[in-house]
């Protein structure tokens, strides 16, 4: 069984256009940017949420692109900010053009979400929890 060294998961996701998505994640979310690293098979570019990194991996040859949607194939499927200011940020996306996959919804007695698409498709939820 696995033993935590912190309280939190990191992600990397492979993107197809470097400059749009650090837009996207570091000027328009507020990903708190870390640094780059080179690999094998292209570049990390490294941002933190809480204690969380998330990293964006620019390719040195873009991959074809999977199935878009939520439903739409096995595998994970979209990543969780769990936030405290969440009709504040729909406001803001909105302001920015960003596609809602899921507008500001009630799920439960305190518990708020929306769904967006990043640049190239993927969900990105945000949670708000009273």
């Amino acid at each position: 069984m696995m033993k935590p060294a912190k309280g939190s998961l990191d992600l990397s996701v492979i993107v197809s256009d470097i400059k749009v998505s650090l837009n996207f994640y570091q000027n328009i979310l507020g990903l708190e940017f870390v640094g780059i690293t080179p690999v094998r098979f292209g570049t990390i570019h490294r941002l933190r949420f809480g204690t969380s990194d998330f990293k964006l991996i620019e390719p040195k040859t873009v991959p074809p692109r999977g199935i878009i949607g939520l439903e739409n194939q096995l595998g994970f499927r979209y990543v969780t900010f769990v936030i405290k200011n969440l009709t504040q940020l729909c406001s803001d996306l909105k302001n920015e053009g960003i596609e809602f996959a899921l507008p500001e919804t009630e799920i439960s007695p305190g518990v708020r979400v929306a769904m967006v698409k990043d640049p190239d498709g993927n969900i990105v939820e945000f949670v708000e929890r009273s």
